[in-house]
Parts: C-alpha cells; structure tokens; sequence
C-alpha cells in the first residue's frame, strides 16, 4: 500500500530527537509492508473517522489516515499533542 507525508508530518518529524526519528523510520517501515503489523499497535482514532495511531514508543504515535488504497501520514510527536491534533 503506498504512503504518502503530510507537510505537517514531515514537519513534525524534523523536530523530534534523533533516537526517536530513528524508531519512526522503523515503523514506517512496517507501514509499508502491511498496516495491520501487530508491532504497529494500530488503533482506530475514536471521534475521527478513517484515522489511525500507531505506537512508535511508549511516549510517541503517529497517525494515519487510510484513503482508499493510500496511507496518508498526519502527524506525529507526543502522545497527548499528536491524539489530540491528529
């Protein structure tokens, strides 16, 4: 399935500290190959429809938005600001 970033994921990305970039490329890693990876920890957005979060480490998600046949990168950063701004 391709993925494809947001402006304001590739943004958020910029900002965040090398050892975590480096999990995030590890996750979009697994986006890649299937999105239902059980690594992902995949959740459905609740309040938000077609949004996911994934799990990058215990304090970081990203989240996703699935558009048919495209995944489409929305952000990504802290647990509470990235759920909360997805």
């Amino acid at each position: 399935m391709p993925v494809r970033r947001s402006k304001r994921f590739n943004r958020a990305l910029l900002k965040l500290p090398v050892h975590i970039r480096k999990k995030v490329k590890r996750i979009l890693a697994l986006l890649d190959q299937n999105f239902h990876h059980p690594g992902l920890r995949a959740k459905r957005l609740s309040g938000h429809q077609g949004i996911f979060y994934a799990r990058v480490d215990q304090d970081y998600r990203i989240t996703y938005e699935r558009r048919g046949d495209l995944l489409i990168l929305r952000n990504v950063g802290h647990h509470d600001e990235t759920l909360k701004n997805p």
